[in-house]
């Protein structure tokens, strides 16, 4: 990471110090849609004006992207001015102290694998690693890897991938390692886990069945 990337990383973490920033960033980062100045004033119980300040603020530091449309409903002559929305931004912000560079290193290890043909191994080893769901929530679980799990349903989505930087770059290797890392303890908790890919989410997703 460089200085002016590890720089922004730090500015935009330290901003997230404010429980009322936190709590919008939260708030639009959970949601499964756009979010408009409104709503976020709604969810955080404070003014709208007061909402519109730390959102822009939250946007300025690319934790959130700011997207203008028109509200559902309103459209044609006389709907009004697009209205301005907030989504969680794609861009990663990490902090090492001293700094560290993980991800080089899992960069050249997942070429390394795929050139010698070891994704078996990999998956074999990624089974051991799983979240341990042993007199637990398997939800809890799955959210303190990361994983922001939401029913859907019937249908366990996982929101966020913790390993979204290296799926992009090695998707066969890297959503087959995911998959073999979750079919344990989702069996052990009474699901089942399967790939099931879509954009703006985990390629896994866990049902009761194997046909949701």
């Amino acid at each position: 990471m460089s200085t002016d990337e590890s720089s922004a990383s730090i500015e935009a973490v330290a901003l997230l110090q404010d429980p009322i920033r936190r709590r919008l960033y939260e708030h639009v980062a959970a949601a499964d849609h756009d979010v408009s100045r409104d709503e976020a004033a709604a969810a955080a119980e404070i003014k709208r004006p007061l909402a519109a300040f730390h959102l822009d603020k939250l946007a300025e530091a690319g934790l959130l992207d700011a997207v203008f449309r028109r509200p559902e409903g309103k459209t044609g002559p006389g709907s009004g001015r697009p209205a301005k929305f907030y989504r969680r931004a794609d861009a990663e912000f990490a902090i090492s102290l001293p700094a560290r560079d993980y991800r080089t290193l899992a960069t050249v290890l997942a070429e390394v694998i795929e050139h010698a043909g070891l994704e078996d191994a990999v998956a074999a080893a990624a089974a051991q690693h799983g979240p341990a769901v042993a007199g637990r929530d398997l939800m809890e679980a799955l959210r303190e890897r990361g994983y922001e799990p939401y029913l859907d349903g019937a249908v366990i989505r996982l929101r966020n991938c913790p390993f979204h930087r290296l799926a992009v770059d090695f998707p066969p290797l890297v959503c087959g390692m995911n998959l073999a890392l979750l079919e344990g303890p989702a069996t052990e908790a009474g699901w089942t886990a399967r790939m099931d890919p879509a954009p703006g989410r985990c390629c896994v997703s866990l049902s009761k069945t194997n046909t949701d």
